[in-house]
């Protein structure tokens, strides 16, 4: 069974893909029609990741990742098509029908053909739903409930953040489960129940429940807290093992509650328990979270700056509280390890009474909370004392001390004017003039610079010889061997927030590419093999999946016949003795850069001094060369078909439509054009919606061409009244005719400039002379549109 296709696109369209996914990433105004946030699928500083509502599409300029709100979900939640269509229904409050191979209409599966996370999530949220009803029913959980009342949480607190309480039978739960169809490996699944010798057991037992939900607000999974002294469990706080919905490094308490104040007011506060949480919420600080039985960790922090859009003049705040004990001290220094991984500004706020926020408010009240967080400190400022409270500033050999253990801390904070006025405040400490501390500053400013040019090899290539993509069978470095692969600024280091193409370009966040500055002279580095030889193979590109090109020779480039001792550095092309393919090879599909048959091994070499035989190139997926920016006639083409897609109700039809498959000179583009044919043109997309019309064009374009085509539909358009915009519209689709009315009348010229006297020159002369009155008319329906 699958599901019907008109329900895939009512889903489709019904679902609003700017909700789905705010509630993962803080998405600001990029322009007219346009969102920007920070990429959910890989690390960036500068946002790349596009929305565009009224199209219903989405794009990574950065990872190149994109589609609609289906594809989406099936992304960031790792699941199947179907998945996430059934996913997207249930929040829709929709119920899908069901259709076999041969269409014919059929029932809603049973339960062995529903995915398995959606049993779990709802196994979970119908144990929320138990543990909270014995909270306040159960005459076991009356010391549940004093704990609450005795951290001045109340009932209404108790049902805002769902706390319950698992009853102290060993079955209580399983039973009750069981009792509404789920099956025990379900519940074992989930992480609720555990299997012993003698059958499922209740895995939360006698203790106070908090269930743990995602930023959609799905019950994951829960934390429970220890209450009576005969629990033979003796961990005070006992978590959900890892399952399918459920890994404690990609999980912050109370996020659900606080998402939306965090990207309003671009603050996160983090600390260190379900009840802090609370205290914090409680207080008027919703915008507190907390991680769940492990460390605040990487795969936190990506969580945190999707949420606050942690770009540069953000005005982010990471505020961390932490107990005022060792442990607490401890935590906020390992904190510090972790600061430049934010763009934002990071802060220590620790009571000067060593209380938590929750113990804060009991004693002291909601506003000594927002006093604790108001008085929070820079995260620098907050390492810097803590180093000068472990030294004897009293002598010399302390302050010398201080100096060489602050210096380093002072050199790493990146804003310059931040850090000269740290080095002023780390003197006015020591009690030294500011000269000695400045150049004891700059010093390890240079060490670190230094240091991360010499264990740059896992980034530049380790080795010479050994770069990522040298040749078909250059290896990842290491930073053991960076220092001999370190090399100065070269053309493959690429603007910051780049990502290199494969023609040598770099696509830039916002969608502009900048041209690489003119080839470096390159540099062969060591000596190759004695024993190796080129074989016969065509020497081809081939992208390796990174955005950044390589070369290969089928069977010898590389290693073959040079050793791991000789290779050029990664990224760079070839010396150019290198023979170039023989003249009687076929051209291979520029749609298939790993086409072409092997070449011949050339005389054989070992490893090393004799050099060995190149692995197998490996197998990437095609890509298309992403035409420049720069170029004139591409940017009217790649305008035209952004309006084809995004707004063809306001394309002339008639234009559109007439315009040829060589109209488009520009090979991606033309691919584009003619998907958007086969799917039917504008006459086809006028009556359809944004999502349904850019889905069909991709129905009916090549793998290859669907990431081009997702990346024309969310790029930003230059206006927003639909008069100004149907001028714009209708100007691109005319300039493309003109362009190739052009080249058609160039060549018309070149004909009739070579003819011979006996030739019918009167009639080449006469089209000629027809093709330019069609290109007056043209330029005057341009001009008449209000294009420049």
């Amino acid at each position: 069974m699958r599901i019907r296709r008109e329900d895939v696109e009512t889903v489709r369209e019904r679902s609003r893909i700017e909700e789905i996914i705010g509630e993962h990433v803080s998405l600001r105004p990029a322009g007219v029609g346009a969102l920007k946030g920070l990429c959910p699928f890989h690390d960036e500083k500068t946002p790349s990741f596009n929305v565009r509502p009224t199209v219903g599409f989405f794009h990574c300029f950065g990872c190149q990742k994109g589609g609609d709100v289906i594809s989406f979900v099936q992304e960031i939640d790792s699941l199947s098509f179907a998945e996430a269509v059934e996913r997207l229904a249930q929040r829709l409050g929709m119920e899908l029908r069901y259709e076999d191979d041969n269409g014919n209409e059929g029932k809603r599966p049973g339960q062995e053909g529903v995915n398995q996370r959606r049993r779990l999530l709802e196994a979970n949220r119908m144990a929320a739903q138990f543990f909270a009803e014995q909270l306040g029913t159960s005459p076991d959980a009356s010391i549940g409930r004093q704990f609450l009342v005795d951290r001045g949480f109340d009932q209404a607190a108790a049902e805002l953040f769902g706390v319950g309480f698992a009853p102290r039978g060993g079955e209580v739960l399983t039973r009750h489960l069981q009792g509404r169809g789920f099956t025990g490996d379900e519940l074992v699944a989930a992480g609720l129940s555990g299997q012993g010798r003698r059958g499922l057991y209740d895995r939360f037992r006698g203790r106070l429940i908090w269930p743990i939900r995602d930023v959609t607000g799905d019950n994951i999974g829960f934390g429970a807290r220890r209450l009576f002294d005969d629990d033979t469990i003796e961990a005070k706080y006992l978590n959900t093992p890892e399952t399918a919905l459920y890994k404690k490094s990609h999980v912050l308490y109370g996020v659900d509650l606080a998402k939306r104040e965090i990207a309003k007011n671009h603050q996160v506060i983090v600390v260190e328990g379900y009840t802090d949480v609370m205290a914090c919420h409680l207080a008027g600080e919703p915008t507190a979270v907390a991680t769940c039985g492990t460390a605040f960790a990487a795969d936190h922090i990506r969580i945190v700056r999707r949420l606050i859009g942690d770009e540069r003049n953000s005005g982010g705040r990471v505020i961390f509280t932490f107990d005022g004990d060792a442990a607490g001290q401890k935590a906020a220094l390992k904190a510090f390890e972790d600061d430049q991984r934010f763009v934002s500004q990071t802060y220590v706020a620790v009571a000067p009474s060593g209380m938590d926020p929750c113990d804060l408010r009991l004693q002291q009240g909601n506003e000594a909370v927002k006093e604790l967080i108001g008085s929070r400190r820079p995260m620098f400022e907050f390492k810097i004392q803590s180093i000068m409270n472990e030294v004897d500033l009293t002598t010399v050999e302390g302050s010398a001390r201080g100096l060489r253990l602050a210096a380093p801390v002072v050199a790493g904070i990146r804003d310059e004017v931040i850090r000269r006025g740290y080095a002023v405040k780390l003197a006015n400490m020591l009690g030294m003039e500011d000269e000695p501390v400045r150049q004891a500053i700059d010093r390890a400013q240079r060490d670190q610079r230094a240091g991360g040019a010499a264990g740059s090899g896992a980034v530049n290539g380790g080795r010479p010889g050994q770069g990522r993509d040298s040749g078909g069978s250059g290896r990842r470095g290491d930073g053991a061997h960076g220092a001999h692969g370190a090399r100065p600024p070269r053309r493959g280091d690429g603007p910051p927030g780049g990502v290199r193409q494969a023609d040598g370009s770099w696509l830039m966040p916002d969608g502009t590419y900048i041209l690489p500055p003119p080839e470096p002279k390159r540099e062969w580095k060591g000596k190759g093999g004695k024993g190796g030889g080129w074989g016969e193979g065509d020497r081809q590109r081939w992208n390796n999946g990174e955005g950044k090109t390589s070369y290969a020779n089928n069977n010898s480039y590389g290693n073959q016949g040079f050793g791991n001792q000789g290779g050029w550095n990664d990224h760079e092309p070839p010396p150019d003795d290198v023979p170039p393919p023989p003249e009687d090879e076929p051209p291979h599909d520029a749609f298939d850069p790993g086409s072409g048959p092997s070449g011949q091994q050339g005389q054989q070499g070992q490893q090393g001094q004799q050099g060995q035989q190149a692995a197998p190139r490996p197998s990437m997926r095609p890509v298309m060369n992403r035409p420049h920016r720069a170029d004139p006639v591409a940017a009217i083409e790649r305008q035209a078909l952004e309006c084809m897609l995004q707004v063809p109700r306001l394309v002339p039809p008639h234009d559109a439509d007439t315009l040829s498959g060589e109209a488009f000179q520009t090979p991606a583009y033309r691919a584009v054009h003619d998907a958007i044919r086969a799917a039917g043109g504008m006459a086809e997309a006028t009556g359809m919606a944004g999502p349904a019309w850019v889905t069909m064009v991709q129905d009916y374009a090549p793998d290859v061409v669907v990431p081009m085509i997702t990346e024309l539909a969310v790029a930003p358009m230059p206006a927003d009244r639909e008069e100004e915009m149907a001028k714009y519209a209708a100007s691109m689709v005319l300039k493309v005719a003109e362009t190739a009315l052009l080249h058609r009348i160039g060549n018309l010229r070149s004909r009739v400039q070579m003819m011979a006297p006996d030739e019918d020159m009167a009639a080449a002369f006469a089209e000629l002379v027809a093709a330019e009155n069609e290109r007056r008319a043209l330029r005057d329906r341009i001009n008449g549109s209000g294009a420049e």
